[in-house]
């Protein structure tokens, strides 16, 4: 993997981009993040890690343009329970729970669009229960050599 973009974060609350050597805003800063890099964010008086704290902010401030990001529910209940009881959670299980989604995401838009290309449009129920079937045999004996 890349190394991360490094950036410090001054008192002004301002974020410069020590590689390209100019100011970004958060904004920039998600669409980095959305671009596939990584960043690594250091207080610039302390040289304190502050990353999860501006990610953080990233996400409240895009919860507040678009006016939702977690249901009410879910910010009750992680309010209600603190740091303690869903700090295992966050720390051991979320990420991986993200990254199984997306990878499963992915795995289905992929055999959707050769569905489509095979020509699913005009195949019966049938052919289509037979082709994502193979499929996901054909995966599944995959994992089991990996594992």
């Amino acid at each position: 993997m890349a190394e991360p973009v490094l950036l410090k974060k001054f008192a002004s609350r301002r974020l410069y981009d020590t590689q390209k050597k100019t100011y970004v805003t958060l904004a920039q800063v998600a669409d980095m993040i959305r671009g596939g890099q990584r960043v690594a964010v250091f207080d610039a008086r302390t040289e304190e890690d502050v990353t999860a704290f501006i990610l953080t902010r990233i996400l409240v401030e895009e919860a507040r343009t678009n006016r939702t990001l977690l249901p009410v529910s879910l910010l009750h209940l992680l309010i209600e329970c603190g740091k303690t009881a869903l700090g295992e959670f966050f720390d051991n299980y979320l990420e991986l729970v993200l990254k199984n989604y997306l990878g499963y995401k992915k795995t289905f838009d992929e055999q959707f669009r050769q569905w489509v290309e095979f020509g699913g449009s005009h195949s019966s129920p049938q052919a289509y229960l037979d082709f994502f079937s193979a499929r996901v045999e054909k995966r599944g004996e995959g994992e089991e050599r990996e594992g």
